[in-house]
């Protein structure tokens, strides 16, 4: 088994390709050690002490370190570490599959979508989903919809695009130039 690697636009954080999949359906951040103990890997990837984050996406694992961490040190030890994973066959999640994994939803109230603007939503999901989820797959993360208000779009990032000092231009003149072009209705995109 080979693990490719990647970089991603956040100095901090590699994209790590083991030829197969990761998640079947989905994506899970961890941004904690505590978040981390639903994962086997996760929480083996947090062990080494220098990790902030682990990021599972459909065939890939992003691993954002803690600043000042050299990847020349940490990326030896990142992949002996999934290699031992993906060579064991070991589940990705404590209990076998993430059927029992609770994902905390956004707070609600903060971005409940009004009932009204139904085709609208309908509309940026569809354009998030086939235009914007996977771009931001590319780069090592995932952006997760959050809610439309008042012709504002609030849009969750996660992965390698989650602190990225890119992640206000994607989300400002990419994403938001995008929407706006194709839903004259959106105003603006704020991140959640």
């Amino acid at each position: 088994m080979f693990i490719e690697t990647e970089t991603t636009p956040n100095p901090s954080t590699l994209k790590f390709l083991p030829g197969q999949d990761v998640m079947t359906s989905g994506t899970r951040e961890f941004t904690s050690p505590e978040d981390a103990e639903a994962s086997p890997l996760a929480d083996a990837l947090f062990s080494l002490g220098d990790v902030t984050g682990v990021f599972f996406g459909s065939n890939f694992i992003s691993v954002s370190a803690a600043p000042g961490v050299e990847w020349a040190q940490l990326k030896p030890q990142v992949v002996a570490m999934l290699l031992d994973h993906f060579a064991s066959g070991a589940p990705l999640f404590a209990g076998g599959d993430a059927a029992a994994i609770a994902v905390p939803a956004a707070d609600s109230d903060e971005f409940e979508d009004d009932p009204a603007h139904a085709d609208i939503i309908d509309q940026i999901k569809d354009l998030l989903e086939t235009r914007v989820r996977p771009a931001v797959a590319n780069d090592g993360g995932d952006i997760i919809y959050r809610g439309f208000r008042e012709g504002v779009v609030f849009l969750t990032m996660q992965g390698a695009c989650a602190g990225c000092p890119s992640s206000t231009a994607t989300l400002k003149q990419g994403i938001e130039g995008l929407l706006k072009h194709y839903v004259p209705e959106v105003t603006e995109v704020r991140a959640a």
